[in-house]
């Protein structure tokens, strides 16, 4: 399977809709390489970066499920490297 590096950017401006960004990020926890909230208290808006391994679909699909939520929006950065991934011996994958 071959999988790419991205970043996807999150800014929230819906308080209400934390909860259910936080459950599709969870959903993709295997995937996901590191991620960096900030409140930016001042202009009422959270920041959220996160860096992800994920085939590109899986990759559009989690930026486009963020990005329909009311009151946030979600862009997509991808590295030019793509990674062919082993498969797992043990669990046979």
């Amino acid at each position: 399977m071959e999988t790419r590096v991205a970043v996807i950017a999150i800014i929230v401006e819906n308080p209400d809709a934390v909860e259910q960004i936080n459950y599709l990020l969870h959903s993709h926890s295997d995937e996901i390489i590191g991620r960096m909230g900030v409140p930016y208290r001042q202009k009422g808006v959270s920041i959220i970066s996160i860096a992800i391994d994920a085939p590109q679909n899986t990759i559009n699909t989690l930026a486009g499920s963020i990005g329909k939520l009311p009151g946030v929006s979600a862009k997509t950065l991808y590295s030019n490297i793509m990674v062919h991934s082993v498969p797992d011996a043990e669990n046979n994958v």
